[in-house]
């Protein structure tokens, strides 16, 4: 039995989720990430039934959570280019409609990152490596930040 391969551009797990409203989710993406719509099927009523949209090297798959469904938002982190890149995109989300969840800051494990909430209740953790950390490093930085950090 020959192999199908997966779609050009899908990795091994595809991220998905299922929210209301999720053409202002995918509104959201463009302006906030600049995603760009691989695929898309909009049902009777107008809504999106099935939508691929690709962010980077990545896409995640989405539609309206409808008849009877109830909602599966996602949590997603979106990996950026640098400190500045966290800083932008979120600015950006915020913009594009998204509440803030956590500001930029940077992370005791060597990251930077921001957290915010896309209309249809995804929560989107935009980052990137600032410092580049051994396993033990981050230990002890956990450690002495005792129960601050959960």
């Amino acid at each position: 039995m020959p192999k199908i391969p997966r779609p050009e551009g899908q990795h091994t797990v595809t991220p998905a989720f299922a929210v209301p409203e999720a053409a202002k989710v995918l509104d959201f993406m463009q302006r906030a990430f600049g995603a760009e719509v691989v695929d898309r099927y909009d049902g009777p009523e107008g809504v999106i039934m099935h939508c691929e949209a690709r962010l980077g090297d990545s896409v995640v798959m989405f539609g309206e959570a409808a008849h009877g469904m109830e909602p599966m938002p996602a949590m997603l982190s979106y990996y950026v280019d640098d400190a500045a890149a966290v800083d932008a995109t979120y600015r950006r989300a915020l913009d594009a409609g998204a509440t803030s969840e956590s500001e930029p800051k940077d992370q005791f494990y060597g990251w930077r990152s921001a957290t915010v909430r896309d209309p249809g209740g995804n929560r989107w953790t935009i980052c990137t490596i600032v410092e580049e950390l051994t396993r033990e490093q981050i230990m002890e930085r956990m450690a002495a930040m005792g129960d601050d950090h959960c």
